[in-house]
């Protein structure tokens, strides 16, 4: 074999594409180097791929947007507040496969507490559904038979309004969807929101989130 059909291919680098050194033609040489840059690049497009067809889990309210103000008809009755304590519209959509139950949380984390304020805790809603309707925050309504509404920090189960303190600046209230991987949760509507958010999140394949803000 003649020197000049001789060729080799440099050792790679991180982030750089392979250098030939040229002892045969430069075509075989560019040829050689942009096959070893998408093999580099193989790696960057594999999660790509691997997550093309995976739909986002996304949650939304007709009542309000992600970010707006909450209405009146959210807030809470009591504790200096007026409002009309009405749970908001719910609905969401591209829970991953294996979904068997929903569990739905409203968390304050800006209340002065340590730990925030719990203002809705529901679970065992069945994978069929992907709606909660305006007022199912009130047991009583019997809108979502099959779910279980728990003790929030009102100290009863249930949707409880937004109340932040007067002065206190503008607290942010987030919904919560969780998908999950069990039919139900072993709780029941005395359990604690602390004790269902450990079986949620021990039970979770997905979550999606809507944000409002209230302060007075």
């Amino acid at each position: 074999m003649k020197r000049g059909d001789i060729f080799f291919v440099a050792r790679l680098e991180p982030g750089r594409a392979a250098r030939c050194v040229r002892w045969s033609a430069a075509t075989l040489c560019a040829v050689v180097s942009r096959f070893a840059a998408v093999l580099l690049l193989l790696p960057l497009l594999a999660p790509l791929v691997a997550h093309a067809d995976v739909k986002k889990f996304t949650l939304a309210s007709k009542t309000f947007v992600n970010g707006a103000r909450m209405q009146p008809a959210q807030l809470y009755f009591g504790f200096g507040c007026s409002g009309e304590n009405i749970s908001p519209e719910l609905h969401w959509h591209g829970a991953p496969e294996g979904t068997r139950s929903f569990a739905l949380t409203v968390h304050d984390p800006d209340a002065p507490t340590g730990s925030g304020w719990w203002h809705w805790i529901v679970f065992n809603i069945p994978a069929d559904m992907n709606s909660l309707p305006e007022g199912a925050g009130d047991p009583k309504s019997g809108l979502i038979p099959e779910a279980i509404q728990s003790r929030t920090d009102f100290g009863s189960s249930g949707y409880g309004g937004a109340c932040p303190p007067e002065g206190h600046g503008d607290h942010r209230y987030q919904f919560r969807i969780y998908a999950l991987k069990v039919d139900q949760l072993p709780l029941d509507e005395n359990s604690p929101a602390a004790m269902v958010a450990y079986y949620v999140n021990a039970n979770k394949l997905a979550e999606a989130q809507l944000e409002v803000i209230y302060g007075r």
